[in-house]
């Protein structure tokens, strides 16, 4: 009997999770670009039962169709599924399955240090040091704010939100606010308190995104809400670039509205070598590396393949979309 066949549109996935596949499947790797193109993928897609894929892929009616009635399961390689039509998967009856758990513990990591290194100037003061800068140095020299005694917002409190949460208590800071879609009491029992958005941007010194992207959250960090921020605040965004208005976050750093920026995610990624951020002394840039350890990488390849195999065994997947 003929295996049913996957695609995966990523080079370098660990080899446990493509061996996984293999067992059961037929496997085609696109290999070039590493994340294969469009026009590959319409090329590749007919005929096969999944699609193992990453954010950096669209699937959309377009390539759902081309697929064919085969398609029964889309894997996607990340928490977040912006890049996938919901009401099309739903339509063409396909499941879903991410990696909403898997990568808490990494990118709430990546989000603590990148708070450290925009807000103590970490980037600029190792520049400093590699080109001469550092010579002579008075007491306000490579000066930034510290995390102890401040006031935290964090939008969204999903299980990221919360890990960040418990992480940055451990500063001794002086308040904590978040806002969710509901009270959370894990984040109460830090002493979080639940406020809505304008209350965390105006109140806060710095503001944490972890909250999905959708329609309802796109530029929920707009050109209004940024005039509502402290002069020094700092806005980190783990979550996806379009929860920010990025003109209207430019404008107020070129103008130091806004005491700076950490961004893991942004629009467009990559971003173009000619974006006015990547000129700005008070941003920091990290290029969408908020699960990269190896370990995390290593198990959400392997909970990919297997929320491919559930669809083909017929059985509930470890981390299922509902829709």
């Amino acid at each position: 009997m003929l295996k049913p066949k996957v695609l995966v549109v990523m080079k370098f996935i660990p080899e446990i999770a493509i061996d996984l596949l293999r067992e059961r499947f037929e496997v085609k790797i696109l290999c070039d670009p590493p994340q294969g193109s469009r026009a590959e993928i319409i090329e590749k897609i007919a005929g096969k039962f999944g699609i193992f894929c990453s954010p950096e892929n669209k699937i959309d009616e377009e390539l759902i169709k081309t697929a064919g009635p085969s398609l029964k399961v889309v894997g996607t390689i990340s928490a977040g599924y912006d890049h996938v039509d919901l009401t099309a998967m739903k339509k063409y009856g396909i499941r879903l399955g991410n990696t909403s758990d898997a990568s808490t513990e990494s990118v709430a990591e990546t989000t603590v240090g990148l708070l450290i290194a925009t807000t103590r100037r970490f980037f600029e003061a190792n520049h400093a040091v590699k080109t001469g800068e550092w010579k002579d140095v008075t007491l306000g020299w490579m000066c930034g704010r510290g995390i102890r005694n401040s006031v935290i917002g964090i939008v969204g409190c999903g299980n990221i939100g919360t890990s960040i949460a418990k992480k940055l208590k451990a500063f001794e800071i002086s308040q904590l606010l978040y806002t969710s879609r509901t009270e959370k009491p894990a984040v109460n029992a830090l002493g979080g308190k639940f406020v809505t958005i304008d209350e965390l941007v105006e109140q806060s010194d710095f503001i944490i995104l972890s909250i999905a992207l959708n329609e309802d959250t796109k530029f929920i960090i707009n050109k209004e809400r940024i005039a509502k921020m402290k002069s020094h605040a700092v806005l980190v965004n783990i979550g996806r670039g379009g929860l920010i208005d990025q003109d209207a976050l430019i404008e107020a750093l070129q103008e130091n509205r806004i005491g700076g920026a950490g961004l893991d995610v942004m629009t467009p990624e990559p971003l173009p070598l000619d974006s006015p951020l990547m000129k700005m002394d008070n941003v920091v840039l990290l290029p969408h590396i908020g699960s990269a350890s190896i370990e995390t990488r290593t198990e959400i390849a392997i909970l990919t393949a297997k929320n491919i195999i559930a669809v083909l065994d017929n059985t509930a997947m470890s981390t299922e979309v509902q829709f």
